[in-house]
């Protein structure tokens, strides 16, 4: 409860600000996720684009479960705005799929992000070489709130398996992609940016490969889930012996509809206005396109949309 009290008065304090003038700032939190993928890092950089360049307003990047859990943050108003991707935040607004419990949210986009790739690796010299062999596995899939599960759901049934046929466990990136190195889990899957910064650690201390996707499986993920898309990840990004062929997703920042004009414009314009300092401060800001904002899968808020046409 405290949690949603400090939202709360967040949200009073930038209501305060664009409503009389007060020079006091207003401290929006925005979600990211588990430390290890690479949510977290494009948080802190936007944090600190938004606290130096919006006018009356800083913002502090908070640790949660990541792209699934983050539109109901938004939505209950425990975060001010939060990173999740295309797909969950279509099902968001649907309130189907995992928010059918919470009901349809109404959230708006701010503008997109870097694409997250769905990581999928073993152990250099494991026996796992496709999908198929996960049956009976330990694997690594991720935070319990994060985007890799429903995802990883998916790519199981490409292979004709579920969740059932494998042993979970759910770690963050980091804790995940440790606990492959040291042996004790069988592969480890991350929804994130790449490089991602859990994967280049456990590189560090053990060489690793892709779990392949073949091409009849790439085709099949991608007529079935239209958001998805078909990404090669060089093999000297990881040092893999091979190139990974892998899915991925376009990710997004976004807010609750009932956020200001004027809040979501200055957020955006500190943002999008900066590129070349954002691309300064993270690596992953360089495969941004301001351009995309106008294919997201749902709409512009209002104050964002002023600034994109500006």
């Amino acid at each position: 409860m405290k949690f949603k009290s400090m939202a709360a008065l967040a949200a009073l304090g930038a209501s305060l600000v664009m409503g009389t003038g007060l020079a006091t700032a207003a401290e929006l939190r925005i979600g990211t996720a588990s430390q290890g993928g690479a949510f977290y890092p494009v948080g802190q950089a936007i944090s600190s684009l938004v606290s130096k360049h919006a006018k009356d307003t800083t913002m502090v990047p908070i640790v949660t479960g990541g792209s699934v859990e983050n539109p109901r943050l938004v939505n209950s108003g425990e975060v001010d705005i939060a990173i999740t991707n295309n797909n969950l935040s279509v099902l968001a607004n649907k309130g189907v799929g995992p928010y059918k419990k919470a009901g349809a949210m109404n959230l708006r986009a701010i503008g997109p992000l870097h694409y997250s790739i769905l990581h999928m690796m073993t152990l250099d010299g494991s026996s796992i070489n496709s999908i198929a062999d996960l049956k009976g596995k330990r694997v690594a899939v991720g935070p319990a709130g994060g985007g890799t599960i429903p995802f990883l759901g998916q790519v199981l049934g490409l292979a004709g398996l579920s969740m059932d046929d494998i042993t979970p466990s759910f770690l963050s990136y980091g804790d995940g992609f440790s606990q492959l190195a040291d042996g004790n889990v069988d592969a480890a899957f991350a929804l994130s940016g790449y490089p991602a910064g859990a994967v280049m650690q456990a590189q560090a201390n053990k060489k690793l490969k892709f779990i392949p996707l073949d091409d009849k499986q790439i085709e099949t993920a991608l007529q079935k889930y239209p958001n998805y898309n078909g990404v090669i990840v060089p093999k000297d990004v990881y040092g893999t012996d091979n190139d990974g062929t892998v899915l991925g997703v376009n990710n997004m920042l976004i807010v609750d509809a009932g956020m200001s004009d004027e809040l979501a414009y200055e957020i955006t314009k500190a943002i999008y206005g900066h590129m070349d300092e954002f691309r300064a401060e993270n690596a992953l800001a360089k495969q941004i396109d301001p351009a995309a904002s106008l294919t997201l899968k749902i709409p512009l808020h209002p104050g964002a949309e002023k600034f994109f046409k500006e």
